[in-house]
């Protein structure tokens, strides 16, 4: 059954991607890559990242979404920790294309950092984000709702050990993190 919504993800998945203006990395850079990407005007509270950039609304962001049908189909045979293994891996070696996607955009003077959306509750931080509730409940029922099927596809085995389902929250990453951190890594996708 899982491996059937996934394959009819799959064939939605293109359209869904034209009505979120979102682009693939991949397509950009030219090498593997998970993530997707779009430019955004943040619409939340204001939030200050350890760095001290301060994120207000309206400010210009990278906003990055994971490939997820992609994901899971590269998942699909593997056991729980091996996927959380394999998508931090994938997050990793993907965010040099997004530091040098950013540092050589056309607005990147005014771009202030990259945001996403995620119910991934370990790694992040890793990799240099910074997690940020919600300030709206209805918002944070809204995402709970619209991705929990993600949720359950990327845990169908292990899901029934679970007794809470994660809370969305925000993650941030300033420009300059971004940029100390793996910016002088883009060498390596080029």
């Amino acid at each position: 059954m899982k491996r059937q919504i996934i394959n009819i993800w799959s064939l939605i998945d293109p359209f869904y991607l034209k009505c979120t203006r979102l682009q693939c990395l991949e397509q950009i850079i030219g090498k593997y890559n998970i993530f997707r990407i779009r430019l955004t005007r943040y619409k939340g509270r204001e939030v200050v990242l350890s760095d001290g950039t301060v994120i207000q609304k309206n400010d210009l962001l990278v906003k990055i979404h994971l490939h997820n049908v992609r994901v899971l189909k590269e998942m699909d045979s593997m056991d729980g920790k091996l996927k959380i293994l394999f998508l931090y891996k994938a997050a990793y070696y993907s965010m040099p294309a997004l530091a040098l996607y950013v540092l050589q955009h056309e607005q990147r003077d005014h771009i202030k950092g990259i945001i996403g959306i995620t119910m991934i509750e370990k790694g992040y931080d890793r990799l240099g984000f910074e997690s940020f509730t919600f300030s709206s409940s209805m918002y944070t029922l809204f995402k709970r709702i619209s991705l929990y099927p993600i949720h359950l596809l990327a845990n169908s085995k292990s899901s029934s050990k679970r007794k809470k389902t994660p809370v969305p929250r925000y993650l941030f990453m300033s420009k300059d993190s971004l940029s100390n951190k793996y910016g002088s890594l883009h060498r390596n996708i080029a």
